[in-house]
């Protein structure tokens, strides 16, 4: 019975057609994301790039004042991976904070790797 439902779809089980089906989704590509970087000058006060980190990055204070003392030391720190769009808000709300009083930080952002 089972050869001649076979026969009957038109094929024979030694037809030596060995192809598989497989239903395939299209492979969506994540977006790529994106490192915000906070860079190191001599006249930000080492307290108001805590508070901007504290407030538009949601770190705790220690974890702000941790990345505050690498972009001192280092001269610049990574302070979030995000979106294209998110970081960009991110950059353009710490440089807008930072000009309101009348801070010369710098918020940048570059794609990650």
């Amino acid at each position: 019975m089972h050869r001649d439902a076979v026969m009957m779809a038109g094929r024979s089980e030694d037809d030596g057609d060995t192809s598989i089906l497989t239903a395939t989704k299209p492979k969506t590509k994540r977006p790529p994301l994106y490192k915000v970087l906070l860079l190191n000058d001599d006249f930000t006060p080492m307290e108001f790039v805590v508070h901007v980190l504290e407030r538009f990055f949601g770190l705790n204070h220690a974890q702000a004042f941790e990345i505050m003392l690498t972009v001192h030391k280092k001269g610049v720190a990574v302070v979030g991976v995000f979106s294209h769009e998110i970081a960009e808000t991110k950059v353009a709300q710490v440089m807008d904070f930072a000009r309101r009083h009348q801070h010369p930080l710098q918020c940048t952002m570059e794609k990650e790797d």
